[in-house]
C-alpha cells in the first residue's frame, strides 16, 4: 500500500485545513486507517483514527470537537477536517493504514505509512 498525503500548508490561528490521504496498490476499505503528527523535537503522536466502514471514529483530547476524521472508500482515502487550529498544531501530519478493521491509537499498530504533509499554524 502506498499513501500519498495532501492539503497542508500554512494557515492563521483560528482557520481551518483539509487533509487527504490517497491509497493506491490495494484497496483499504476493509482497514482501519489514522493521522499521526510529529512536530519538532517531539515524537510522533496520535491525532484520529477510523475504522473500516467510518462507524467508529477516535480522536486524542487536544483535537477533539475541533478536528473530524472521515473516509471515502470508493476513493480509497481518508480525510482529517482541522477547524480553529491553534499554534500547537503545527507538525507534519502522517496518515497510516492498519492491516485490522479497527483502529488503535498507537503507531506501532500501523503498517503503512504516508510521506508526511506539513503544517504551520502562525499568529
Amino acid at each position: 500500500v502506498q499513501l500519498q498525503a495532501s492539503g497542508g500548508g500554512l494557515v492563521q490561528a483560528g482557520g481551518s485545513l483539509r487533509l487527504s490521504c490517497a491509497a493506491s496498490g490495494r484497496t483499504v476499505s476493509s482497514l482501519a486507517m489514522g493521522w499521526f503528527r510529529q512536530a519538532p523535537g517531539k515524537d510522533r503522536e496520535f491525532v484520529a483514527a477510523i475504522s473500516w466502514n467510518g462507524g467508529s471514529t477516535f480522536y486524542s483530547d487536544s483535537v477533539k470537537g475541533r478536528f473530524t476524521i472521515s473516509r471515502d472508500n470508493a476513493k480509497n482515502t481518508v480525510y482529517l477536517e482541522m477547524n480553529s487550529l491553534k499554534l500547537e498544531d503545527t507538525a507534519v501530519y502522517y496518515c497510516a493504514v492498519r492491516r485490522r478493521e479497527w483502529p488503535r491509537t498507537s503507531s506501532s499498530d500501523y503498517d503503512y505509512w504516508g510521506q508526511g504533509t506539513q503544517v504551520t499554524v502562525s499568529s
